[in-house]
């Protein structure tokens, strides 16, 4: 149940139009279902011998302004409060006296009209649709006095919440106001007219968002932004200094034919430009590599190189939500980035998800809760390196190395939801579950190759082989997972990656207990999978199992790469000549 305030002027403007047929002849049968003495005239089902809607609807007019009359110049400009509430389409219909139990529940939880006072604010409640009511108050008591109406829509909310439970609605999260402004109906009946798939301001706020990811300036973020075809100005105080922005998307205008701006903060809080500041005060550590070699040639394995160092740079921030130390909430706007900037640059067949992934995950990014001595630049590094790789070379990465990133971001997103759990943050909890979900429908498109050929080569091991991998897995898996994975199918592609660690110069056993010791299994949708992508990023094997492997360094928790190290572009085939001298793919 969604409660919606406003505030205004005219009682009988709004009057009209909740008596009307609506702005596409959405009302249907408009009545009252409550009011202040529960025998308000209603211009709806007037009983009268001789009814006159309008002559009702005047009446109703007067009997509701009377007191704004009388307090004269004591009234408020603004002297109508009105309260749309509105049930899940999931919900049951309502009763109407059901609706107006809410309607009296809401005006006296919000103090317009507490119960058993008797000067209490003039109300009405009109209902005109299955799903939802419009209250209508005017704000001067019996007694010439404005209402204390302090934080109405919080207690508006919290009163909805607990009719939910009453009633047996569908019970929403409650907020903490650090959610970002919600498209108003204008403007979603204007993107319905315009043949627009949401609302400019949702458009406007992703856009803002994937050009803040991985930006090192100021200077930088502005000019990714012109970059992404949207129209920017900047607004200067009289010294010359930036002190805002404001951005419009083309073709937005207004009936005047002057475009739509849409500053900074309404789109986001976190997106004013005094927040972008803050988050790029402590700049970026510049780890971004050439794109190209030493020759000339582009350097193809750039891209999966990122991702690769990406996803150790996410185990540590997941690490950082599971200790609880003061630097999580940094951690969060990192991954908020990282998600953005792994959305832009990946394969079409799961860039729906992958952005439907860093949707979700933004509302998990806010809260009240602050970083104290927090650094992200780690973080926000990897972000640039995987926007600047794709762009230096027209295209991301496909092969492997998003599949181990996406498996480890799952559990990042989890560790985020557990985090937000722990401090009562509802919504941003379920927004890092949806997250999480999003994130597994894409990594079980992107894994579904490398996979399957990890598998292939698990079949084909020697079968002496095949049972020492198998003997090192059962006894190295916790008690409870060992049903799980000590099935020869199901441990295929993770024998094959031991077998390729060992011929690496790895010993098997002490790699996979440093992989199950990195963090915690219980969430994993599947355990093999995930220690498959740990082994091979520990042991620096190549993410694509085709590839020959490497005997790397010694092994340690924060693997190094070179420059000039193969990676494969794609997981579709294998690659068998240097990828430096593969054209790209169009």
């Amino acid at each position: 149940m969604v409660p919606k305030i406003r505030r205004g002027s005219r009682t009988h403007g709004l009057l009209v139009y909740l008596y009307g047929p609506g702005k596409r002849d959405e009302h249907i049968d408009p009545h009252l279902v409550g009011s202040w003495d529960g025998f308000a005239p209603d211009p709806g089902r007037d009983t009268s011998p001789d009814p006159d809607p309008k002559v009702t609807l005047a009446r109703l007019v007067a009997a509701l302004d009377l007191r704004v009359k009388q307090a004269g110049t004591k009234a408020p400009a603004e002297h109508v409060w009105h309260c749309s509430v509105r049930t899940d389409p999931g919900d049951r219909n309502l009763t109407d006296a059901e609706w107006n139990t809410v309607a009296r529940r809401l005006v006296r939880a919000v103090n317009l009209a507490p119960e058993g006072d008797p000067d209490g604010c003039r109300w009405v409640a009109v209902r005109h649709a299955d799903d939802h009511i419009h209250i209508l108050a005017t704000m001067v008591r019996g007694d010439l006095r404005r209402p204390r109406m302090n934080y109405d829509f919080k207690k508006a909310q919290a009163e909805c919440r607990r009719i939910e439970m009453e009633m047996g609605l569908r019970r929403l999260k409650p907020g903490d106001g650090t959610g970002a402004k919600t498209p108003t109906s204008a403007e979603r009946f204007k993107a319905e007219r315009t043949g627009r798939t949401e609302p400019p301001r949702e458009t406007l706020r992703e856009a803002v968002r994937q050009a803040l990811a991985g930006s090192a300036t100021e200077e930088e973020f502005f000019a990714r932004l012109r970059e992404a075809g949207l129209r920017v100005k900047v607004r200067n105080a009289p010294s010359g200094d930036a002190i805002g922005y404001n951005v419009a998307l083309p073709g937005d205008r207004n009936r005047n034919g002057e475009p739509i701006w849409f500053p900074g903060s309404k789109l986001a809080p976190d997106l004013s430009l005094p927040k972008i500041r803050c988050r790029l005060a402590d700049g970026i550590a510049d780890q971004t590599t050439a794109s190209a070699d030493t020759s000339g040639r582009p350097d193809w394995s750039r891209p999966a190189r990122e991702r690769r160092t990406a996803t150790g740079i996410a185990e540590r921030a997941a690490t950082s939500l599971d200790s609880e130390d003061d630097e999580a909430p940094a951690q969060l706007v990192g991954i908020g980035e990282l998600l953005d900037a792994v959305a832009q640059t990946s394969p079409a067949a799961i860039r729906a998800e992958l952005g439907s992934a860093a949707r979700a995950f933004e509302r998990a990014t806010r809260s009240h809760v602050r970083a104290e001595h927090a650094d992200t630049r780690a973080i926000r590094s990897a972000a640039r390196g995987i926007i600047h790789a794709s762009t230096a070379l027209g295209r991301g990465e496909d092969g492997g190395t998003t599949a181990m990133l996406l498996s480890t971001l799952v559990l990042v997103t989890l560790a985020a939801a557990r985090w937000h759990s722990a401090r009562g943050h509802a919504q941003q909890a379920h927004a890092s579950r949806q997250t999480a979900e999003h994130l597994r429908a894409a990594y079980r498109q992107a894994a579904t190759t490398p996979v399957r050929a990890l598998r292939d080569q698990g079949r084909a091991l020697p079968e002496a082989e095949r049972r020492t991998h198998d003997a090192t897995i059962r006894a190295a898996l916790p008690q409870q997972r060992r049903h799980e994975g000590g099935t020869s199918e199901k441990t295929d592609a993770l024998a094959a990656t031991l077998a390729q660690a060992e011929q690496a110069g790895h010993d098997p056993k002490s790699l996979l207990q440093q992989a199950i010791d990195m963090r915690e299994l219980d969430t994993a949708e599947d355990v093999n999978d995930v220690l498959v992508w740990r082994l091979r990023r520990l042991a620096q094997l190549p993410a694509h199992p085709d590839e020959a492997p490497r005997r790397p360094q010694p092994t340690v928790s924060r693997p190094t790469f070179s420059i000039n190290r193969k990676a494969p572009t794609t997981a579709a085939r294998p690659i068998t000549s240097d990828p430096r001298n593969r054209p790209p793919r169009r």
